[in-house]
């Protein structure tokens, strides 16, 4: 970006081992100066997560979301840290109304099916690969979404599919569609932040 539209300040937010941060810290990093978006802040409800090993070991300032649920705690953070926009991988915690609402349209997630298929609380993970194959789909994949005040409601951004194939174990397809997450979130998140920038 140039001096008059500096990268738009993201803040990852994470539970788990921070695959798809790592996914999104190398793909900005190719794109070097044409990235349009800059990860300022790692944050994870816990301390040991592997995404926050993931951010320290890049330089990449991490902070502990004590009380997932404290909205104004979470909004003082990443204002803190003048964050622009935030991207959810693999953070299981339900995003207080304070924070979608103050950044409502710049929050976005990735989500292990073809949503609207396969979302909802308590739909994550190996879970939503069981229910993709007890119900027979033939096609599974990954989708962006904005977030709102509902589980994976928000407008769907983007989305990857992947076959489901014979044979497929909910560990195989995990597999085929972590890899699509991987090469979609980094390519929506900075699709989304030149939106962002364009229309300041």
């Amino acid at each position: 970006m140039t001096a008059q539209h500096p990268p738009l300040r993201v803040a990852v937010l994470a539970s788990g081992g921070g695959s798809n941060l790592q996914a999104i810290l190398d793909y900005l990093g190719e794109l070097g100066e044409a990235s349009a978006a800059q990860v300022v802040l790692v944050a994870s409800d816990r301390a040991g997560a592997g995404a926050v090993v993931k951010a320290r070991a890049k330089g990449v300032p991490t902070a502990v979301i004590a009380n997932p649920a404290d909205g104004p705690a979470l909004t003082h953070m990443l204002e803190s840290h003048r964050v622009d926009c935030a991207a959810l991988a693999g953070y299981l915690k339900f995003v207080p109304q304070e924070v979608t609402q103050r950044w409502h349209g710049r929050i976005i997630n990735i989500h292990p099916a073809l949503l609207p298929k396969f979302g909802g609380a308590g739909m994550y993970g190996r879970r939503v690969h069981e229910a993709v194959l007890a119900a027979g789909e033939t096609e599974s994949g990954a989708t962006v979404h904005q977030v709102d005040d509902v589980y994976d409601r928000g407008a769907i951004i983007a989305q990857e599919r992947v076959p489901v194939e014979p044979g497929d174990t909910p560990d195989s397809l995990a597999a085929r569609v972590l890899a699509a997450e991987h090469r979609l979130y980094p390519r929506a998140l900075q699709a989304l932040a030149l939106q962002l920038i364009t229309s300041r």
